[in-house]
């Protein structure tokens, strides 16, 4: 097996794994690549809360800072599915053309898209934890939170357009998207719950840009 089919974001190094990124095979891809931009958005949104005081004994913070080091461990078992789920997709596409192939193809366009909707609803249940800290969080480090926004917008932007992609391709089995609608609502609904997300980072992150960047021009 080629040895960038057997980086996992648990057994490598940085370099390591975005060295296996790097090379075209599509597993590790973009979607094992958006389980690390949420670990990354997870993992600063922790560095956060351990430098925001606790005030009048208010457990919020050690609440959100167990909430993302869970999160950060999850999103990296999360992008090691995403890569195994990938290289099935690439697989089923690589088949002689038939219903077998058709079958395979829409087991693993579904499986593929699950696992990107997974990771998207995780990172869009973290944006109450960041904007938290935006507004409460220790001040010197308001440019941290904007680095967390930007990273979660990535992950949630990366789920979006898998999810997206992966159902648009049971076409290849077959089917029209008024019935991938139809049979998989829930994961259609995804692609438009995503998007409300993505548009609610951006007014967080539009909220405190002056207080990260106060010498930007005008």
């Amino acid at each position: 097996m080629d040895a960038s089919l057997q980086a996992s974001t648990q057994g490598s190094t940085v370099e390591e794994w975005t060295r296996a990124l790097a090379e075209s095979t599509g597993a590790p891809g973009g979607g094992a690549g958006t389980g690390v931009m949420l670990a990354v958005a997870a993992s600063l949104t922790s560095m956060v809360a351990g430098y925001t005081d606790r005030e009048d004994g208010c457990d919020e913070v050690g609440a959100i800072r167990a909430r993302a080091q869970a999160l950060r461990r999850e999103a990296l078992a999360l992008a090691d599915d995403d890569a195994a789920a990938s290289q099935a997709f690439g697989a089923a596409f690589r088949l002689d053309p038939g219903p077998e192939r058709d079958r395979t193809v829409h087991a693993a366009s579904l499986d593929a898209a699950a696992s990107s909707a997974v990771l998207g609803e995780r990172a869009a249940g973290s944006i109450d934890d960041l904007a938290w800290l935006a507004a409460h969080g220790n001040p010197a480090l308001v440019a941290d939170v904007v680095v967390a926004f930007g990273a979660l917008r990535a992950a949630i932007a990366g789920a979006r357009a898998n999810v997206s992609f992966d159902l648009a391709s049971l076409r290849s089995a077959g089917r029209t998207l008024e019935e991938i609608r139809e049979e998989h609502p829930d994961l259609w609904s995804t692609v438009t719950r995503l998007d409300d997300a993505l548009a609610r980072i951006d007014a967080l992150a539009a909220e405190i840009d002056h207080r990260a960047a106060p010498t930007d021009a005008v």
